[in-house]
């Protein structure tokens, strides 16, 4: 640290820090993570640490200290999640609780849905495999069959209107 820097350590200095940075390194690990109050609680800590470790941080390295330490924060907690969720794997049993009655509805299901795909009009049948089945999206189902993708949601549209009214309340889209 030089002498024309302000020392981390004042409490003035870093609650300017607090204040131009907080925000900006809170977004950065939310678009990481997804979740608002992880990446919130992540940036909280490394302010901590930050505070804790003011003597060893320059003032111009400050920004570049807060993303490094945010970014290391986040990739610790993803892997200690992976750990938790290994561990989890090995210790939970992989028991069928599944009773035969619940079983056996869902093959009936399963038949009652091939036959009412299968009696769907070549068009729309065509479409949802594409986008059901295959996982195609709507503008790569328009780019192999041809057509806009309005079309394609037109008879996606007509498609699922057609199952669920040959299959009830039984399908959930």
């Amino acid at each position: 640290m030089t002498q024309e820097e302000p020392s981390i350590c004042e409490q003035k200095t870093y609650n300017q820090i607090f204040r131009a940075h907080y925000e900006a390194v809170t977004r950065f690990v939310y678009y990481k993570c997804g979740d608002l109050q992880q990446a919130e609680d992540i940036v909280q800590d490394v302010f901590v640490k930050l505070w804790k470790l003011c003597s060893t941080v320059s003032f111009s390295k400050v920004k570049a200290y807060l993303y490094r330490a945010a970014n290391n924060s986040f990739l610790n907690e993803m892997a200690h999640e992976k750990i938790v969720l290994k561990h989890l794997q090995k210790t939970a049993p992989s028991v069928d609780n599944e009773n035969p009655e619940y079983l056996m509805q869902m093959d009936e299901f399963h038949v009652k849905l091939k036959t009412a795909i299968a009696s769907l009009p070549q068009k729309e049948r065509e479409v949802y495999l594409l986008s059901r089945v295959e996982k195609k999206t709507y503008s790569e189902i328009a780019e192999i069959l041809g057509l806009g993708i309005k079309a394609i949601e037109r008879r996606m549209s007509k498609a699922l209107l057609l199952l669920r009214d040959q299959l009830g309340k039984e399908l959930k889209f």
